[in-house]
């Protein structure tokens, strides 16, 4: 399963549309907030399941802030990061994974790609794909057999 994994896109839709079509075959979408109007366009435009939470910048009441979802048998811990405090670190994170037996977390808010394993838990920021960004890049999650590989591409 290829897991196409958004962050931030405070409006840029288009650049998120482009990293879908770059990305190659994706079965399923995760927006990690600050862009939920954003994550139902690219829904809409690509056809395909798209799993979303909301940032600290989207004014939906009704949206999910965070959730433990399952795809390909993993256990994915999703949620925005702001309100784990993630600009100070994983701890937070990290104590939420455990508790909802997740072995993968996704998140954004630092608008910073970063890739870490801590204490066998994988720890995924897409970064950032709004104008604002000095860099803009996505994540691409893969879980084949099992196995569980993430790597971060920017988006030009």
């Amino acid at each position: 399963m290829n897991i196409l994994v958004l962050s931030d896109t405070h409006g840029n839709y288009p650049l998120a549309i482009k990293a879908l079509d770059a990305a190659g075959p994706v079965d399923h979408i995760v927006h990690l907030g600050d862009g939920l109007d954003d994550a139902v366009i690219i829904e809409d435009i690509s056809g395909l399941p798209t799993t979303k939470v909301v940032g600290n910048c989207d004014f939906s009441s009704s949206a999910v802030k965070d959730a433990i979802i399952s795809l390909a048998g993993q256990s994915i811990f999703i949620t925005h990061g702001h309100r784990y405090s993630v600009k100070s670190g994983l701890d937070g994170l990290y104590r939420k994974a455990l508790d909802g037996g997740a072995s993968v977390v996704l998140f954004g808010h630092t608008h910073l790609p970063l890739i870490e394993n801590v204490h066998e838990v994988l720890f995924i920021n897409p970064g950032c794909l709004s104008q604002s960004c000095q860099t803009t890049t996505y994540a691409m999650l893969s879980i084949i057999c099992g196995k569980v590989t993430a790597r971060i591409v920017p988006v030009a």
